[in-house]
C-alpha cells in the first residue's frame, strides 16, 4: 500500500482510505488558494468590464449621446471588452458593458446608449 500524503502540506495521512488532508486547516487552505488563483483571472477581466461601463456612464448624458472613438480612448475605454452584444433588424451591432452601450456610426464617431429594460 502506498503512503498517502496531505494534499496541502505533505503530512501522512492516517485514517480513512479517502482522506485527502491531515486536517480541517489544510483541506480550507487548499481550496482558498485553488479558488483565489482561479479567481483571480475573472477579478481582472470584471474590473475591465466595469471601467468601460463607468466611462460610458460617465460619458453618456441624457441616454443617448453621440461621441468621438478618440474621446472614449482617451478616457481609458478598452473595445476588446463587453459584457453582450445586440442585434438590430438593419444588422447595426450594439456592444453593451452591462447597461451601458454603443454602436458605431461611421470609423470615428460612436452612439452611447443606455439599456434600461430589466432582463
Amino acid at each position: 500500500m502506498s503512503e498517502r500524503a496531505c494534499l496541502e502540506c505533505g503530512e501522512k495521512l492516517r485514517g480513512r482510505i479517502d482522506k485527502r488532508f491531515c486536517d480541517a486547516d489544510c483541506r480550507s487552505s487548499y481550496h482558498n488558494r485553488k479558488h483565489r488563483d482561479e479567481d483571480a483571472y475573472y477579478r481582472k477581466i470584471n474590473k475591465k468590464l466595469k471601467k468601460n461601463r463607468c466611462i460610458l456612464n460617465d460619458l453618456n448624458d441624457g441616454g443617448k449621446t453621440k461621441i468621438s472613438k478618440l474621446k472614449l480612448l482617451q478616457n481609458g475605454f478598452n473595445f476588446n471588452y463587453f459584457t453582450h452584444i445586440l442585434r438590430t433588424k438593419k444588422g447595426g451591432i450594439y456592444f453593451f458593458c452591462y447597461d451601458q452601450g454603443y454602436i458605431e456610426l461611421d470609423e470615428n464617431m460612436f452612439l452611447l446608449v443606455e439599456n434600461k429594460s430589466e432582463d
